[in-house]
C-alpha cells in the first residue's frame, strides 16, 4: 500500500552537507525533502539532479550554465536533469518543498 500521509514532525533534521539540512521521505519511486539552506550557504559544485518544488522562504539564486535566476518566496522551482546547476542563498535561511526521483 502506499503511504499517503507522512507527519513531517516525525522526520528527523540530518545534514547531508555543511550549510543544508534535510526532512526526507521516499515512497512510490519518488523523494519528498524539505531543505534548509543556511544564510551564506553556496555549493561549490554543479548539480545535474532534477528539481521540482515550492521556495517556502528566502531568496535563493541559481546559476545555470547560460543564465541566472533568482527564486522567491512563492516560486515553483522546476530544473530539469540537463540544467547543470549550482545554488547560493541571497537571503536567507531559504527553505524549499522539494519533489525528486528516488
Amino acid at each position: 500500500m502506499t503511504t499517503r500521509r507522512i507527519p513531517a514532525n516525525d522526520i528527523p533534521w540530518t545534514a547531508p552537507a555543511d550549510g543544508v539540512r534535510h526532512k526526507l521521505t521516499i515512497s512510490g519511486g519518488r523523494k519528498v525533502r524539505l531543505v534548509e539552506f543556511a544564510t551564506g550557504f553556496a555549493e561549490a559544485d554543479w548539480c545535474c539532479a532534477a528539481h521540482i518544488g515550492y521556495v517556502l522562504e528566502g531568496w535563493l539564486e541559481v546559476a545555470f550554465t547560460d543564465a541566472v535566476e533568482v527564486f522567491c518566496p512563492g516560486d515553483v522551482v522546476m530544473i530539469g536533469a540537463d540544467d547543470k546547476h549550482r545554488a547560493r542563498v541571497i537571503e536567507g535561511p531559504v527553505r524549499l518543498f522539494l519533489v525528486e526521483e528516488a
